[in-house]
């Protein structure tokens, strides 16, 4: 994975997600790249992110299949017209629509998570995105998230 990742070419005011904000100290700060046609993102749970003992907790998953596939179709956009994340123009940034998980195995807490997604769709201002959460070669979790284009006025606060 060369460059920057998705998450660190979004604008200052949207970067405080608690999943994929760079600017939120407190939250995951996950990191998202191309992989080929894929996107990908590697996490390492901590201590705290337990369910029972040795497994992940669910919620966790949610929210890494979440950001990881909203900055996927933030991405996806850029490259349908040709562009860098971090060029002039619009900035695309995407809001969850619909997010759903089916847990598959359970995951353990020990060692790296990989995600992995690809475009199902692009519509207008909407991106469907797959996602697979990986422990080691084992698929633990899969998602599918509808993401739509943040509207203008969630930068006004509103």
């Amino acid at each position: 994975m060369t460059g920057k990742a998705f998450q660190d070419t979004y604008p200052e005011p949207l970067s405080h997600c608690y999943g994929c904000g760079s600017n939120n100290e407190h939250g995951h700060q996950i990191k998202t790249h191309w992989d080929g046609e894929e996107s990908l993102t590697v996490f390492h749970p901590e201590p705290y992110h337990t369910a029972i003992p040795g497994f992940v907790y669910g919620g966790l998953i949610a929210s890494l299949v979440d950001c990881h596939s909203t900055g996927t179709a933030s991405a996806a956009m850029y490259r349908a017209e040709g562009r860098e994340p971090d060029s002039p123009g619009p900035a695309y940034r995407f809001v969850t629509a619909s997010l759903h998980v089916d847990y598959l195995k359970p995951t353990p807490l020990e060692g790296e998570l990989t995600l992995r997604g690809q475009v199902k769709e692009i519509s207008g201002r909407k991106v469907v995105i797959t996602c697979q959460v990986y422990a080691g070669d084992v698929m633990t979790a899969r998602g599918e998230v509808v993401a739509v284009q943040m509207p203008d006025s969630f930068l006004q606060g509103k």
